[in-house]
């Protein structure tokens, strides 16, 4: 069982240009993404004539094949999503959609928990460390804090601070030791022309390492992730660098032949990138090529995800790619959704036999379910709202939440 999709490389300032674009598109400016009352039932989501399914009760019928399941329930929430997928988190019983105010609801029941009442900052992920016992947040006050809280509760549990010289610190990566950040660095005139990323220490909030980067880099647009003794992220500038999460040190950097604007995946010693029509696998020691898929013509592919030791894909042709992530080998590929006319998924989670797959754009979209073994395509999931916003998924291994905007669904797996 995959709790999760570990299409590696969690996002910060997550407001990239295709999200940009995406927003721009639906009339909505980044501001206006609204708020909702959460923990509310709302009647449209709970079986008005024209919405999603009822939710089910204890005796639910059985969908048909090829329909999706009813929810097991639904909530309006306060979630302000860009479409990255580290804004959706199912963890200690409970699922958190980054907003504001920032609300836990009980996995089972839709029920609120908790809530902050600053929310998250926009454009920081929430990054789950220490065996899932922390949840990372950039300070909503932008006091240069970074706070660790107890998902269970709610709690502070862990704050780090990494100076007055440095400006909005935002959590990009998370280990066993260490909570990585990248921060502005304030000139006299209170600008910033330039920024660093540092290791703070998990236990102690104590700073271990920073280091500058080069000029012209960006804070924003940066997706990272943690294996082993290597940091590794990219960026806006067609950047991929890897670093020693020890010392910081750069171990090494190249340019990506497209730029990368949503997660890789890493598998073991390996990162791989989707670059445009290419899907490349570099070493993580030297950032040699290990291997290379090609897509069709006029294709390119989306976000990977590593899950159970299978690499799942998806590219803009609708088809489907389930590969070896050792060695790209193809396992299978299927073009169910092309087939269906449906659209292609850009973030996965597994439970057992089923890959689900939330999609970018909601029309012919939604969560598909998939089967793992040949790719064939069980049912899709819409709650006919219409919204503009990306779908996100995440689950716990007895549910799969989706996230529509402000709409938050339970599913049954």
């Amino acid at each position: 069982m995959s709790k999760g999709s570990a299409g590696y490389g969690t996002a910060v300032g997550r407001s990239s240009r295709r999200r940009i674009l995406r927003l721009a598109g639906g009339g909505l400016t980044l501001a206006a993404l609204g708020a909702g009352s959460t923990g509310c039932e709302d009647p449209h989501e709970t079986g008005g004539e024209g919405s999603i399914p009822p939710p089910r009760t204890a005796s639910p019928k059985a969908p048909k094949d090829g329909e999706a399941p009813a929810p097991l329930w639904s909530r309006t929430t306060s979630a302000q999503t860009y479409g990255d997928n580290d804004e959706l988190v199912a963890v200690a019983g409970a699922v958190i959609a980054s907003g504001a105010p920032l609300a836990a609801l009980d996995g089972a029941t839709g029920e609120e928990r908790w809530s902050l009442p600053g929310g998250a900052v926009p454009g920081a992920p929430l990054l789950l460390g220490n065996g899932d016992d922390t949840l990372y947040l950039a300070s909503d006050t932008y006091d240069g804090a970074v706070i660790g809280y107890a998902p269970a509760s709610g709690k502070e549990t862990w704050r780090s601070h990494l100076g007055k010289e440095y400006r909005q610190p935002r959590p990009i990566a998370v280990d066993g030791k260490q909570v990585y950040v990248i921060a502005e660095v304030l000139e006299a005139d209170n600008s910033s022309r330039t920024n660093v990323i540092a290791a703070l220490n998990s236990g102690t909030g104590k700073l271990v390492w920073k280091e500058q980067r080069d000029l012209g880099t960006q804070q924003n647009g940066v997706h990272a992730a943690v294996q082993g003794r290597y940091l590794v992220y990219t960026d806006f500038k067609k950047n991929l660098t890897v670093r020693d999460t020890a010392t910081g040190r750069q171990v090494w950097t190249q340019k990506t032949t497209k730029t990368s604007y949503g997660p890789f995946a890493i598998h073991e010693d390996l990162v791989i990138v989707p670059q445009g029509q290419r899907l490349q696998s570099f070493a993580l020691a030297d950032g040699s090529e290990k291997w290379s898929v090609q897509a069709e013509e006029f294709t390119a592919f989306r976000e990977p995800a590593v899950l159970d030791g299978v690499l799942h894909i998806a590219d803009s042709g609708r088809t489907l790619w389930a590969l070896d992530p050792r060695t790209g080998k193809k396992i299978w590929q299927s073009t169910a959704l092309k087939d269906a006319g449906a659209q292609a998924p850009r973030q996965f989670v597994r439970v057992g036999g089923v890959l689900y797959g939330a999609t970018d754009l909601d029309e012919k979209g939604g969560v598909h379910a998939i089967d793992t073994r040949t790719g064939a395509l069980r049912w899709t999931f819409n709650d006919g709202s219409s919204d503009h916003h990306a779908w996100l998924v995440a689950t716990d291994g007895k549910r799969v939440f989706a996230l529509h905007g402000e709409k938050l669904h339970a599913l049954p797996v």
